[in-house]
């Protein structure tokens, strides 16, 4: 397929990709133990892409194709019990959280392909700093210009996915005061923060895609470490600001999250401006810095409130003009609803630390808390 060539697929069907930690269960440091975890499921049967990513104490998963986030979580929950026997054979942990507690960059070890050795020549210590863990959410678009369409749309929301996922509270030993340090460790690369402003795709190819391949800046897209980017090859936009949550649970309600506000960006007939340009780095940092306590200001009305207000006010008016909601938006729905209000992974982990007093605490429960379905959505069916 043409690098510049948008493959269409069904709209609004959803992928997710989680980037997981591997722990040496003797110290609760990271362990360079990915090569010997995809060996042993190379020989197991897993519904499941698994890969390396850029350091050895690093997995992606990455789980199919889904109508919604209910048969998206089912299948999440039965890989992530197959990565949890396969670590149990090796004596190695497993768990989320957009960073691991109090691992050293320096210790880390570049996995051995071609691409992740190209990548740690050009980025130099800053490849081993990316030692860290996101979840991507890719969502179906019919075509080129809707996908950016959505993809400029989301830019208001960013901060809603942050608080929704931010598990990273302390970074190199450190309690960094920020719900979610993971970004600020992305922030360093220079093709990173919010893509260009293109609402059709044949320009964003002839403008900006184009120049950037045959200047040798980029090679693909996979070299934009956008918050939001297109995916021509899948037919997708792929939300990349979320850390890896807690567990798979929340994981696939985050999912569900995006999946609704992109149907309710469509039914709505969203046409994104470019004024979101003023406040999207403010907006931005005041999620990762407070979570759900920051300030948001309307991109439209200029107009501040909280993060958890604007939240609130946009699951409702997804509820009331959607339409006929599926299953599935209204079990995602009923528990949005309520989640503002919940303590997030990164008030969990401070308050393991706060209780039990040292961040290899923080380390086993996130490990514990890996292997089970414990947000409000584990009690809904599918």
């Amino acid at each position: 397929m043409d690098l510049l060539s948008f493959k269409a697929s069904e709209s609004l069907t959803l992928g997710v990709e989680l980037e997981l930690q591997l722990v040496d269960l003797s110290d609760f440091d990271l362990a360079s133990g990915a090569l010997d975890l995809l060996r042993l499921l190379e020989r197991r049967s897993i519904q499941a892409t698994v890969s390396p990513e850029l350091t050895a104490s690093m997995i992606e998963i990455s789980c199919g194709i889904f109508r919604d986030w209910l048969e998206m979580r089912e299948h999440l929950r039965r890989v992530r019990d197959d990565l949890v026997a396969a670590a149990d054979w090796l004596n190695l942990g497993i768990c989320g959280g957009g960073t691991h507690p109090f691992q050293r960059w320096h210790k880390r070890r570049i996995f051995k392909s071609d691409r992740f050795i190209k990548v740690s020549e050009l980025y130099g210590y800053l490849a081993k700093q990316f030692t860290v863990f996101g979840q991507h959410i890719h969502v179906g678009c019919a075509d080129g210009d809707t996908a950016l369409r959505l993809l400029h749309a989301l830019h208001s929301y960013i901060p809603h996915f942050i608080a929704l996922s931010a598990a990273s509270p302390f970074f190199q030993g450190v309690d960094t005061q920020f719900d979610s340090a993971r970004l600020n460790s992305i922030a360093a690369f220079p093709l990173s923060g919010r893509a260009p402003y293109f609402l059709h795709w044949d320009r964003f190819c002839k403008e900006y895609f184009e120049p950037m391949l045959t200047t040798k800046i980029v090679r693909s897209m996979k070299d934009f470490y956008w918050d939001i980017r297109p995916k021509p090859e899948y037919g997708t936009i792929e939300l990349r600001i979320c850390d890896t949550p807690l567990n798979v649970d929340h994981a696939a309600l985050i999912a569900g999250y995006m999946q609704l506000l992109c149907r309710w960006l469509l039914v709505s007939d969203c046409q994104p401006t470019e004024q979101e340009v003023m406040v999207y780095s403010f907006n931005r940092f005041q999620a990762c810095r407070f979570g759900w306590e920051g300030s948001y200001v309307d991109p439209q009305t200029h107009k501040t409130m909280s993060i958890r207000d604007s939240f609130t006010y946009t699951v409702a008016r997804c509820k009331a003009e959607v339409g006929c909601l599926s299953d599935a938006e209204q079990a995602c729905i009923d528990i949005l609803e309520s989640i503002g209000t919940d303590e997030s992974d990164a008030s969990k982990l401070k308050s393991v630390y706060r209780q039990q007093g040292t961040l290899e605490d923080v380390v086993q429960f996130s490990m514990d808390h890996f292997r089970t379905a414990s947000h409000a959505g584990s009690t809904v069916s599918a």
